[in-house]
């Protein structure tokens, strides 16, 4: 395992501020979730603003993420996915809260610091791209053992790739002769049935379908969204922060009409019925100076919902 010098080496929070005034950590006695700690620095911010008798619980399932967690007595690190965020935090006696951040993703660690099989940049590694070791198919074993129409399913929904059928196919056929376990093996691969103008491009797009898949990242996220509407107390807020249209459209969906379907019910009286209240603007994306420093922030989004 890599060690980062430091946690912003880890990872560099997105969209720091905004997301972190969002939950206006400051009230007395707050309760507070930063889903995704990776390399702590939102869930630093936050206890920098956080009163004295607030509370913040930081989940991250890579027990890499384990040594970024702040030496702090109002803060609780929770190893686990945080889509069993409910149970946790009943585990922890705190079954409400007033307010929960997740910045989703996969962290600069694991695409800078390898070993973990997340990018074709290093060619060498083992397909792995589980965030818990311990647990789940790695990358290879999908690649192995699912149907060809799963895999091209995977590439078309979560890849949105047009050549999933194609890239399926040649898949299967590679596998009958011998396991396609490393990065730079699946690359090569797949490189040729790729424009090559956007070669790169549609690469990172097939590695986020696997990732997604390994890890669960959209039902994890959903649960997450339905626990933590159960959890906020009236006035608490949720911030988000997503980086593909996947999961940007579940957020925006589940902030208007409270399911993932976007359909916003009525009751009786045609009242709209939606659950949470989304804070204006629709959503805050970096400024010019933070993509300039910081190019894997280009595609966030942040957006923000309250609990009336």
């Amino acid at each position: 395992m890599t060690t980062p010098k430091t946690a912003g080496a880890y990872h560099i929070p997105v969209l720091l501020r905004p997301s972190v005034e969002a939950l206006r950590p400051e009230r007395p006695g707050g309760i507070f979730v930063d889903a995704t700690l990776g390399g702590g620095g939102h869930t630093r911010e936050i206890l920098r603003r956080m009163a004295p008798d607030g509370r913040l619980f930081g989940f991250d399932q890579d027990l890499d993420a384990a040594q970024n967690a702040p030496r702090d007595a109002r803060f609780t690190f929770v190893r686990g996915n945080f889509r069993y965020l409910k149970n946790f935090l009943r585990y922890y006696g705190a079954p409400q809260i007033d307010g929960l951040l997740a910045d989703l993703g996969v962290s600069s660690h694991h695409l800078d610091e390898g070993g973990r099989g997340f990018s074709f940049r290093y060619p060498e590694e083992q397909l792995d791209m589980r965030m818990n070791r311990q647990a789940g198919l790695t990358a290879a074993q999908v690649l192995q053992t699912y149907p060809q129409e799963r895999l091209a399913e995977v590439f078309r929904l979560y890849g949105e790739l047009r050549q999933a059928p194609r890239l399926a196919a040649a898949i299967a056929a590679a596998r009958a002769e011998r396991p396609i376990a490393t990065c730079g093996e699946l690359a090569a691969l797949a490189a040729p049935l790729l424009p090559r103008d956007r070669e790169r491009k549609e690469l990172t797009k097939l590695f986020q379908a696997l990732r997604i898949e390994v890890n669960g990242e959209l039902s994890a996220l959903q649960e997450l969204l339905q626990d933590a509407l159960d959890v906020l107390r009236p006035g608490g807020r949720i911030a988000v922060i997503t980086y593909h249209s996947l999961e940007d459209r579940l957020v925006k969906n589940f902030f208007k009409s409270g399911n993932f379907s976007g359909t916003v019910e009525q009751d009786f009286y045609g009242r709209t019925a939606a659950p949470l209240r989304v804070v204006p603007p629709a959503f805050i994306a970096p400024p010019q100076e933070e993509t300039e420093t910081n190019p894997r922030s280009r595609s966030a989004k942040l957006r923000i919902a309250e609990k009336p």
